[in-house]
């Protein structure tokens, strides 16, 4: 069956991803969609992965669109980036970076 909002974890990822690129009043709509069917890969399980991925869980759910807004987003944003590190290190990256494109 075809998924509404995505399914998996780094498709989910990318989508949130694009929520939390728009301004900050706007990025909370929807966004918890992408948490319906997002998984954890088994091989995240009890790494620092999986313990963002909860954080970013929590501010997504419990935010309450027109209050504080700025600064969830960029809570969100800070946490997404982490994630993508450890990511990357859970694969065997030694060094990943964001670089400074930002």
């Amino acid at each position: 069956m075809e998924s509404k909002f995505g399914r998996g974890f780094v498709v989910n990822l990318v989508l949130l991803s694009k929520h939390f690129a728009l301004p900050p009043e706007q990025a909370f709509y929807g966004a918890s969609d992408h948490l319906t069917e997002m998984q954890m890969p088994p091989r995240l399980k009890g790494t620092e992965a999986e313990e963002l991925m909860m954080r970013l869980k929590k501010i997504v759910i419990w935010h309450k669109i027109g209050i504080n807004d700025k600064q969830d987003a960029e809570a969100a944003q800070k946490i997404i980036k982490r994630l993508v590190i450890a990511v990357d290190k859970e694969l065997g990256i030694d060094d990943p970076d964001m670089g400074s494109f930002d």
